[in-house]
């Protein structure tokens, strides 16, 4: 029996399996260092940092760290945004052994202390803006070392900040002065095994405390490789001297951190770095540079920029290379656009569990709209029964994603019972439902939380916000199950309108008359301004669900 039979559809230089270097994951950007030391590995606001400056500051980074007195298994806190900065911690706290543990700039001081305690962080590395958060954090965990810096610093031609101006508490470090302080870039001699933790990654919870996926040193690496491999077919014809990458996903998020800067790296390509997302700053970025190699993004990003009112004069179909879209499924239209457009683009799947990558379209092959795609090199899929977890189901069939990998994280951070819950006999329970078709590709249904079941039928919410989507007045959508007495739940929609459309719940409800069977329409919408997004700009319908049920107890 054949047991991977989507590998027929790899591109022509895909590898089926993949021998992974043993070494650990910051080693990787070491080729690029020693072929283009004088390239830009960072572009910041026109301020550039080549690959050999950028290692050197990593070096004394790392050696500043350890005559702290950190060590190998200790976890550091890393709560920047995307800017040189966080790539220069990340990897200095790697190369002593030390754990990365990703911290979102936006969590408030009440998650942060969560947070905090359930990793046991010793150090932290922070920025001016959220100090009045960490100051009251400190008050009642201890962190022995807290490392600030403010963005601006690594861009030329803004004043360099002082511990003084920005008052930190005594005994607080300053990022730059550290990194000035310190002359010793020798590779600091630790043992690090493929297995040892390099990230503890939270998985996007909005309640309660996320749980911490840890991914090793060979998690990364093979992350690393693997899309190196996957998209190679197209960007290794951009030579490595115009290699550009353009990095607005935010680097504490695992999409960031391994699809955008892990990948840069190890493929001598420029991160033109974009600490925050405002679409018309965004615009004068993408202006400033003839062409963009790789641009991974989400949905909501694409759409916004390939419908602003300055991309008609941008030749963006001459600018893009290759746009990568996860995180939430594009909407048709968008994907007629891009494809109209004739722009590389292609979905994927992937979880902070599965180092953010698993199963995507090829590059150059067969890509299938709205599907996933197929499963990467030297990873297992099948879908088994939601109600049970243990029986295969026959191809058409929706059934929950499990998942064997090198991309398989090691479990949660200080959680067996999640681990054991989630993981069995080295499969990946992943909570996403999928069907597979007759070609192997694989299809998002829903995930199983987010499962309706009115009168007795189960209803997906992604094929309702898929319907939703296609209403030329509608900009954003998504539907949840509340509550109904008769029905056990029924189906409300949340609707953001165009800008300058108005849309009424009847046109809503006739437009899905047509497209929808009739348990499975929206019987109540809500219109809003905007919808509640995670970091990368993902709709999450989990926050609304929790608001109707808050609505219920009042």
């Amino acid at each position: 029996m054949e047991t991977r039979p989507w590998q027929r559809h790899y591109d022509y230089d895909v590898p089926t399996t993949i021998r992974y270097p043993r070494v650990p994951a910051h080693n990787l950007m070491q080729a690029s260092v020693n072929a283009y030391p004088d390239k830009a590995a960072l572009n910041f606001y026109g301020t550039e940092t080549t690959f050999w400056e950028l290692r050197e500051q990593i070096l004394f980074m790392a050696n500043a760290l350890g005559s702290l007195g950190i060590k190998k298994g200790d976890r550091v806190g890393v709560h920047l945004p995307t800017c040189p900065q966080y790539v220069i911690a990340y990897h200095a706290i790697l190369h002593l052994g030390a754990i990365v543990v990703n911290l979102n700039p936006m969590y408030t001081a009440e998650e942060l202390k969560a947070l905090a305690q359930n990793t046991g962080i010793t150090t932290l590395f922070t920025f001016d803006m959220v100090l009045p958060n960490i100051r009251s954090i400190c008050g009642e965990v201890e962190i022995p070392r807290v490392i600030v810096t403010r963005v601006t610093d690594f861009i030329n031609g803004f004043d360099q900040s002082t511990p003084e101006e920005m008052d930190l508490e005594k005994g607080w470090h300053h990022f730059s002065l550290l990194l000035k302080g310190c002359s010793d870039k020798r590779i600091p001699k630790v043992e690090i095994a493929p297995e040892d933790p390099a990230l503890i990654q939270f998985t996007g919870g909005t309640t309660g405390i996320p749980k911490g996926a840890v991914l090793t040193h060979a998690n990364v690496v093979a992350a690393t490789i693997q899309i190196s491999q996957w998209g190679g077919s197209i960007a290794k014809l951009t030579p490595p001297e115009r290699r550009y990458v353009m990095a607005v996903l935010p680097y504490f998020h695992v999409y960031g951190t391994i699809v955008v800067m892990s990948w840069a790296l190890f493929n001598c390509t420029t991160q033109i770095l974009v600490p925050r997302f405002e679409i018309d700053e965004f615009m004068g970025i993408l202006e400033g540079f003839k062409e963009i190699t790789f641009f991974p993004a989400v949905p909501t990003l694409i759409n916004a920029i390939i419908n602003h009112p300055k991309a008609a004069g941008m030749n963006l179909d001459r600018k893009l290379g290759m746009l990568n879209s996860g995180a939430a499924p594009m909407p048709l239209e968008l994907i007629d656009q891009i494809e109209g457009m004739g722009i590389y683009y292609h979905e994927g799947w992937g979880m902070t569990e599965t180092t953010s990558l698993g199963i995507s379209n090829p590059g150059l092959g067969l890509n299938k709209v709205g599907s996933i795609g197929i499963p990467w090199p030297d990873t297992d899929v099948k879908l088994v029964d939601v109600a049970e977890g243990k029986e295969e189901v026959p191809k058409g069939e929706p059934g929950e994603i499990v998942i064997k990998s090198p991309l398989v994280m090691q479990g949660y951070w200080n959680n067996p019972e999640e681990t054991a819950g989630q993981m069995k006999d080295g499969w990946l329970y992943t909570g996403d439902i999928a069907v597979q078709d007759e070609d192997d590709y694989f299809f998002i249904v829903d995930r199983k939380k987010d499962m309706i079941i009115a009168g007795g039928y189960n209803v997906y919410p992604r094929e309702i916000d898929e319907v939703l989507y296609q209403h030329p007045k509608i900009k954003d959508a998504c539907s949840i199950g509340v509550s109904d007495e008769y029905r056990g739940e029924t189906v409300k929609a949340f609707i953001v309108p165009n800008e300058g459309e108005s849309v009424t719940e009847e046109e809503v409800f006739e437009f899905c008359k047509e497209k929808l069977a009739p348990y499975k329409r929206p019987k109540m919408v809500e219109f809003r301004k905007d919808l509640p997004k995670s970091a990368v700009g993902k709709i999450l319908r989990k926050k609304l669900r929790e608001e109707e049920e808050a609505k219920k107890k009042e």
